[in-house]
């Protein structure tokens, strides 16, 4: 009688928790946040990934009341970051500032990650993380890509990557396969070394983004000849897309990103929060004036646009990081 009445509390017991667990999310969503909240970012302090992960952090803080404490863990293209991110608990306390390269393309350039970039996360918000223009030095008697073309067949030609595998990688690949040209693809590790070789003529151009390269521009060492994307930028309206030029390779269609994700177990009415209030904070002044200083044109999306982002751009990048041929890490 005994064991049976425990065995019925049991199971009493058991119903009331499965009960328990279906309001578990609903209701840490109501409360959340109650404590302070980490945004771990994969990528150096200083950077743009940093910078927004910073003023996006402050913005939160302020709508929520709650610190927002950023934590840079740099290293293995962000993987070192996801792999603290997916193994913390999945409440909205702990999130990750990342960007395209470590939610895909790092699926192609390692061996091995300690993460699964499918798997592992949920989108929160997705942000421009600005077009990139091909800018060659003034030594280069190009107007356009087409006089860029005949001049890299009758000479040799380096442009700058900053870095192997990198969106400037893609660029100078896709660029000797549309005209049949073989120009030097030389890498760097990051933007600053480039740009500073594209200024002195060592290497006759490179693609990155108009904050880092605005020293080769505003000095007229160097100048954009086109633009990769269907729509021209803001910051320069005068510089024809590739598109434009009859360039319409996917790898000048594509775009890079920084997000904003979570362990992929947080709760959906976390998620959406977050999310309607990313995209109220990128109408901020404060975040319109960085867009500006880096020629970005749109701010902050929600998590809709994001999914579709990675389902529909996702498939793209992994082939044209397969196209360069690289060894895996």
């Amino acid at each position: 009688m005994i064991i049976r009445s425990s065995r019925r509390d049991m199971l009493r017991l058991g119903m009331a928790s499965a009960a328990a667990a279906s309001l578990s999310a609903p209701a840490i969503a109501e409360t959340w946040p109650s404590k302070p909240i980490k945004i771990v970012c994969g990528y150096p302090v200083g950077g743009l990934t940093d910078i927004f992960a910073r003023a996006y952090g402050e913005g939160i803080a302020q709508t929520t009341g709650q610190p927002v404490v950023v934590e840079n863990k740099t290293g293995a293209s962000g993987a070192i970051a996801a792999e603290q991110v997916k193994a913390a608990p999945a409440d909205g306390y702990t999130l990750m500032w990342t960007i395209s390269t470590t939610l895909i393309m790092n699926k192609v350039l390692f061996k091995k990650l300690p993460y699964d970039p499918d798997k592992d996360f949920v989108p929160i918000s997705w942000m421009d993380a600005g077009h990139l223009p091909t800018i060659l030095h003034k030594s280069v008697p190009a107007a356009g890509l087409s006089d860029f073309a005949q001049y890299a067949r009758n000479n040799k030609v380096s442009l700058g990557t900053y870095g192997a595998g990198s969106y400037s990688h893609v660029a100078v690949a896709a660029l000797n396969r549309h005209f049949g040209l073989n120009m030097e693809a030389v890498h760097y590790r990051g933007e600053g070394p480039m740009w500073v070789d594209v200024g002195s003529g060592a290497i006759q151009g490179g693609s990155g983004s108009v904050a880092a390269a605005s020293g080769v521009l505003q000095t007229g060492s160097g100048r954009a000849i086109a633009v990769p994307t269907k729509v021209r930028m803001k910051k320069l309206p005068d510089v024809p897309t590739f598109f434009e030029q009859g360039v319409t390779d996917v790898a000048f269609q594509v775009r890079g990103c920084i997000g904003l994700v979570g362990p992929v177990a947080m709760p959906k009415e976390i998620v959406l929060k977050l999310s309607s209030m990313m995209v109220e904070l990128g109408k901020s002044d404060r975040i319109q004036k960085i867009l500006t200083t880096f020629g970005i044109d749109m701010a902050a999306q929600d998590h809709v646009y994001f999914e579709r982002y990675l389902a529909e751009e996702g498939p793209v990048w992994i082939e044209l990081v397969k196209g360069l041929n690289m060894e895996p890490q």
